[in-house]
């Protein structure tokens, strides 16, 4: 192995690395607000990157019917609650569901998809993805969201099932790459780095750094820092379990689907592969043991790092030791960390 090797392992291993941290603080989040372990968040990466395959060769997007199920199901469900606490006028987010759902569907079979410019394709497939986030919490978590952790494990587990099989249904088995954002390459001395790989990294520095200012500077999101440390103090203050958990949600989406987008032009990505991908990312988020932005994103680097010198030294074994680091993490943490009665 010389230095040139190093250097393209290294790259490669922070390319990862972004993507797994981005994942990480995702998983982090909606669990400390939530308690809910997001096992389909991997679903949201190879949706955004298989849905944004499909403009790309002007495919037509199935995935809009999924978009038009969520919002019809979620206004049905505001209608059955509007009935239940005996409201006169049903929530003013009831029509504007059903009109966001009914433009994508007209947006989707009209606009010449495979012409659009780079940056419209990634925003109509967020417009298409991220909004899924909010619209599966309020039909499958919201009604359960005082349910005991290892429910909402159960529940996190079986949409993630369903997802991969609508993921199936709608995309197909066959894999997909798109067009990476630039051509070109940024060269250093005798070092060639990938443009998207720029990107990735570049992009996913951006997202935390817009979270960050977001959480520290915006009353939203000191709201859902509240939320976070303390459940019970955050619903007495009048902060509403129900809008932070689809906050969460639709900004685990909102991450899901962009890391899809960035790393579509890098790899395969196939209507399964996101469950692998977030299983790193959780991997990283459990060495900051569920709480700690800051050290779960590190870990989701060195996972990264990890994983693509293990490519080099042994790729058979590769998936076996990063999954393996999990090991000695929870061993230090039970044998350094207290055991805390569940929060009432």
């Amino acid at each position: 192995m010389n230095l040139q090797i190093v250097a393209l392992l290294g790259q490669d291993g922070i390319t990862n690395g972004a993507i797994y941290a981005l994942l990480a603080l995702s998983i982090v989040l909606v669990f400390t607000v939530t308690r809910i372990l997001l096992i389909p968040q991997g679903e949201f990466v190879a949706f955004g990157a298989l849905t944004m395959n499909m403009i790309q060769n002007g495919q037509r997007l199935s995935v809009v019917w999924l978009l038009a199920g969520l919002c019809i199901a979620a206004a049905f469900m505001d209608l059955v609650d509007m009935v239940r606490q005996k409201r006169s006028r049903p929530s003013l987010w009831l029509p504007v569901k059903l009109a966001y759902a009914a433009a994508m569907v007209w947006l989707a079979f009209t606009l010449p998809l495979a012409t659009l410019p780079m940056l419209l394709q990634v925003v109509l497939t967020l417009a298409l993805l991220v909004p899924t986030g909010p619209l599966m919490y309020r039909l499958v978590f919201q009604p359960i969201a005082s349910a005991a952790p290892l429910v909402l494990l159960i529940v996190s587990i079986a949409l993630h099932v369903a997802l991969v099989g609508v993921g199936l249904l709608v995309f197909g088995p066959d894999g997909a790459r798109t067009a990476p954002f630039t051509d070109s390459n940024l060269t250093l001395g005798s070092f060639n780095i990938n443009s998207q790989a720029l990107w990735v990294i570049c992009v996913s520095i951006a997202l935390i750094v817009a979270l960050f200012l977001m959480f520290e500077r915006t009353l939203y999101g000191k709201a859902l820092r509240a939320a976070a440390m303390n459940r019970m103090g955050a619903r007495l203050m009048g902060i509403s379990p129900v809008f932070a958990g689809k906050a969460m949600f639709f900004l685990a989406a909102l991450i899901g689907v962009m890391s899809g987008i960035l790393i579509a032009p890098i790899t395969t990505i196939y209507y399964d592969s996101g469950f692998l991908i977030s299983l790193k990312g959780f991997v990283g988020s459990i060495i900051g043991g569920l709480v700690s932005y800051p050290v779960a994103a590190i870990g989701a680097v060195f996972v990264g790092l990890i994983e693509s010198f293990s490519t080099f030294w042994a790729s058979s074994y590769k998936e076996i030791i990063v999954f393996v680091l999990i090991i000695p993490v929870l061993l230090w943490r039970s044998l350094t960390s207290r055991h805390v009665e569940e929060e009432e």
